[in-house]
């Protein structure tokens, strides 16, 4: 329920800037779906991070390539591209510092450890950096 709730905020362009509603095709059926996100921006680049872990959208997202990001009346396609574990412990520090009051219970490692503390939960945690494939509203989302 609350996830339905969060979900139509970001439909609706309302609440934090960083919550979207993530639109992505389904693996086995070509069906769209869609679950809010909180976007992670990092020096200019945008991330996905799935904060519970290897869930749906992050499945469906990895086998796609592709995934939609809304957030009112703004609607951006991303190529999504997965991380490899080598390369997440720095993004999954940052998204849990920003998000740590809604994500920290799906992390085993705390908020403020240290860099290296994320490298044995890297594999838990599915990262994709995005790069933008064409606006398909008259505004860009991020």
């Amino acid at each position: 329920m609350v996830n339905k709730a969060v979900a139509l905020l970001a439909r609706l362009g309302i609440g934090p800037r960083y919550l979207h509603l993530l639109r992505v095709k389904g693996r086995r059926t070509g069906k769209v779906y869609s679950t809010p996100v909180n976007l992670l921006e990092s020096n200019g680049r945008y991330y996905l991070v799935g904060g519970r872990g290897h869930t749906a959208w992050s499945k469906n997202a990895s086998a796609v390539g592709e995934v939609t990001l809304v957030r009112g009346t703004n609607s951006r396609k991303y190529r999504a591209i997965p991380m490899s574990d080598y390369d997440k412990p720095k993004i999954l520090k940052a998204y849990l510092e920003q998000y740590r009051h809604t994500v920290q219970k799906f992390f085993f490692v705390p908020a403020g450890s240290p860099l290296e503390a994320f490298r044995p939960i890297a594999d838990r945690h599915p990262v994709f950096e995005l790069f933008p494939m064409g606006v398909t509203s008259s505004h860009s989302v991020a």
